[in-house]
């Protein structure tokens, strides 16, 4: 299960988001996660709550949103959403030579902190 070594180098850099905004602790994790990334969104969910046991968001939220597929083609220049993940062919033409331009990310979308009592009281938005 490769997810959870995605979720390990997720949270190690949200630590390092964390520790360059001066946050002790991560409370929130939101990923953008394409169809041809690889990975498989329930299984990031339940890869995350073992990877950030004694971690700085050992009590942090994953949110996954779930991204679509999209084709830019080389034949007449569209870019749209292609018919489903495994056709690539141009929606507008029908021509196979299409380049993804979304799709096949796994994006750290934002990160939320808790800011360490002397920084701030409050909570601060990455």
């Amino acid at each position: 299960m490769h997810e959870l070594a995605l979720c390990r180098a997720v949270l190690a850099q949200a630590a390092r988001i964390a520790a360059a905004h001066g946050a002790h602790a991560v409370r929130r994790v939101e990923l953008r996660v394409g169809p041809l990334s690889g990975a498989v969104p329930e299984l990031l969910r339940e890869a995350f709550a073992v990877a950030r046991a004694g971690t700085c968001a050992q009590e942090a939220e994953l949110v996954v949103h779930e991204g679509a597929v999209e084709v830019e083609c080389g034949a007449c220049g569209a870019r749209a959403p292609a018919a489903a993940p495994n056709r690539l062919c141009c929606p507008a033409c029908g021509d196979w030579r299409t380049r993804v331009v979304a799709g096949d990310e796994l994006l750290i979308e934002r990160v939320e902190l808790a800011l360490a009592p002397r920084a701030r009281e409050e909570e601060s938005d990455v």
